[in-house]
């Protein structure tokens, strides 16, 4: 509730929570419940019915829509403790080569228990949530091809073979949200590296056409805006806020991977983690950072009417409950600004500091939301410290 009330105080009007991955399954579906009983972290660690309905209420009451991703046919490994016969390549020695960070899995793509599973999951968890959204995040990034030499219902790692397989998966998935009357929101992935077909403005009904969410670079804003689809923002070079605090993963102690990997000719892989054991999207992206990024460079003015707004992202790796507030917090407000005032300039930066000082100063003091500091109290207080 406290991340609520800090997005109603910067007028941030969608909550967007990727309910479940890999590592987890924190979600009660009740037709479904081995799904959280089995794969959850812990018993108390779960969105039951009940909390998930209170958070979408609440924030519903704050004019803020929550929404729900739960992100698939990757990133799915979770299920695999409650139903294993629905995930290929679970939990793979070689995590590396079937997964983008361990442990390893995915929905088996061409297989018809599994799409009775995606009809139980929905026709649970969607009417539940339709009262408080028109949306849902389908998913659909870092889908591993490599998985699918595992999985006995493709065989096949050849982008030809999987390509139809996955556009009739999405198309199943589209069809259960629109079902519900939510509008789709896929990851960049979907349309530009697999080039599915995804329902859009141009097939007569703007609801229900597909927004397209992009991480990777903001140049692939305008791809998307071209091939006619509308686009949310949020490049991880700059508006990630869990970039710079290190990798997470620790260096195998004898600088090589262990027997079992692929190619494994010298008792394994050289380790990938070498000093000073940076993660992937360092650095740390401060708020003038933030403030200072321009989504819309080099997107033309016929384009930019696609645009349907950006997200900042906290992805929760080495973020629990005890620090969200000062990870978050002003960062996202300071993105916020952009959001809604449009392109900063360098020259703007005195009188945001001023500004973002305060609201942060309300921040902890009306809301008891553990915000980081702007800047040095002395300089807050005096009027602001150039440099």
């Amino acid at each position: 509730m406290r991340t609520i009330d800090a997005m109603a105080m910067t007028k941030m009007n969608r909550l967007h929570i990727h309910a479940t991955d890999s590592q987890s399954w924190p979600l009660e579906i009740p037709s479904l419940p081995q799904l959280a009983n089995k794969g959850a972290y812990q018993p108390d660690l779960v969105w039951t019915v009940g909390s998930l309905r209170d958070v979408q209420a609440y924030g519903a009451q704050k004019g803020i829509s929550v929404f729900l991703e739960i992100d698939m046919p990757g990133h799915t490994a979770s299920v695999a403790h409650a139903y294993p016969h629905l995930i290929a390549a679970f939990n793979q020695l070689d995590w590396s080569t079937f997964a983008a960070e361990p442990l390893s899995g995915q929905l088996k793509l061409n297989s018809s228990t599994v799409h009775d599973f995606l009809d139980d999951l929905f026709t649970d968890l969607l009417p539940r949530t339709r009262p408080y959204t028109s949306l849902y995040h389908v998913g659909g990034d870092e889908v591993n091809l490599a998985a699918y030499l595992l999985d006995e219902t493709v065989r096949s790692d050849d982008p030809n073979v999987v390509q139809p397989l996955l556009q009739k998966f999405i198309d199943h998935v589209i069809a259960l949200a629109g079902q519900h009357g939510l509008r789709p929101i896929v990851w960049e992935e979907m349309l530009l590296d697999w080039n599915l077909t995804l329902p859009s403005a141009a097939d007569g009904d703007g609801s229900a056409s597909t927004l397209v969410q992009v991480w990777r670079d903001s140049r692939r804003i305008e791809e998307v805006l071209k091939r006619g689809y509308r686009v949310i923002f949020g490049d991880y070079k700059h508006w990630y806020l869990d970039c710079g605090y290190g990798t997470f993963l620790d260096p195998y102690p004898t600088g090589r991977s262990p027997p079992g990997v692929p190619f494994n000719t010298s008792g394994g892989q050289p380790s990938r983690l070498a000093k000073p054991y940076l993660d992937y999207c360092n650095p740390y992206h401060n708020w003038r950072h933030m403030y200072m990024y321009d989504p819309l460079a080099n997107i033309s003015s016929d384009l930019v009417q696609g645009v349907e707004g950006g997200e900042v992202l906290m992805w929760s790796e080495q973020t629990d409950s005890f620090d969200l507030d000062s990870k978050l917090w002003p960062r996202a407000a300071a993105a916020a600004e952009v959001l809604w005032s449009g392109i900063r300039e360098e020259a703007m930066l005195e009188d945001a500091t001023k500004r973002l000082g305060e609201w942060r100063e309300r921040g902890v003091i009306d809301l008891g939301v553990a915000m980081s500091p702007v800047a040095m109290t002395w300089c807050l207080m005096e009027g602001g410290c150039l440099a």
